[in-house]
């Protein structure tokens, strides 16, 4: 079967009304993945970055949520994760 596991930065600090969130870096998310593959049994079959707005918004469900709006684009913020996909 065909799975998939996404990597997506944390809000390390939440913003405020004139100041966006803090989140961890992309080296941070990279070093996550590779500490999963090092301890997976799982065959890899492809790695992609993926770059997806908005997915720690209150009324979004995160790198899963098959809509994500950017209608408030004076307040969308677009997020790069990586998405692993695997045979399990």
């Amino acid at each position: 079967m065909i799975q998939h596991i996404d990597f997506t930065p944390k809000v390390t600090k939440k913003g405020g009304l004139f100041k966006s969130a803090q989140i961890e870096s992309f080296a941070e998310i990279m070093k996550e993945m590779n500490e999963w593959i090092n301890s997976s049994t799982n065959e890899i079959m492809n790695i992609e970055t993926v770059v997806l707005p908005n997915i720690h918004d209150s009324d979004e469900e995160g790198s899963e949520d098959t809509m994500l709006g950017t209608g408030r684009e004076s307040s969308s913020h677009w997020y790069q994760i990586i998405r692993v996909w695997y045979k399990a």
